[in-house]
Formats: C-alpha cells, structure tokens, sequence
C-alpha cells in the first residue's frame, strides 16, 4: 500500500499562522509590559530611546542589573495580584525608578 502524500502547502499555511499567532501575541505581551510598569507614561520617543539604549548596551554588569531589577518587579507583582491594595505602596517606588532611568530624569525634574 502507498501512502497519502503529505500536503506540504497546508502545513505550510499552518506554521504561517502559528507564527502570526505568536507576533501578535509578542506585541500585546509587549504593551501590557509597557503598561505595568509604568512606561507608558513616557512618549513614543522616549521609549524607544530608552530601549534602543537598553539594545546596544555591551556592559554585562549593566544587563544582570537590569535583568535582576526585571526579576525582581515580576516577583513583586506575583505577590501584588493576591492583595492589590495592601501591596500598592509597596510597588511604586520599583516602577516609578523603573521609569526615571528610562527617561533621563525628564520625568522626574
């Protein structure tokens, strides 16, 4: 007996789809992590100076730093969803500072 040929054109399609699936889930995750932590207060032009900072930083001390800032306000908001209220003080100084290195102090003066 032969085999049913596979229909490469519809596997295609479907990886196709997939990947657009995950683009835009990528940008939503992307602006909902704009808006949590506050950045979303900055303008289009502060933000993307920022992050293309952020992109063409080599310091490796520099990136862990971040990376354990970054770590550190998702724990902190994994605590928060539990008791919002309780937890809001708390949590504004980690995104109001997450802000003010992303701005320059702009926001801050």
């Amino acid at each position: 007996m032969m085999r049913k040929p596979r229909d490469y054109d519809a596997e295609l399609k479907a990886l196709e789809d997939k990947a657009r699936e995950l683009k835009t889930r990528k940008v939503q995750q992307l602006g909902e992590l704009v808006i949590a932590t506050g950045a979303d207060g900055l303008t289009a032009d502060e933000l993307a100076g920022a992050l293309v900072v952020l992109a063409e930083t080599t310091d490796a001390a520099k990136r862990e730093a971040w990376a354990k800032r970054g770590a550190a306000f998702f724990q902190g908001r994994s605590r928060r969803t539990a008791s919002a209220p309780d937890r809001d003080s708390g949590g504004a100084p980690t995104q109001s500072a997450g802000v003010h290195p992303a701005s320059s102090g702009a926001g801050a003066a």
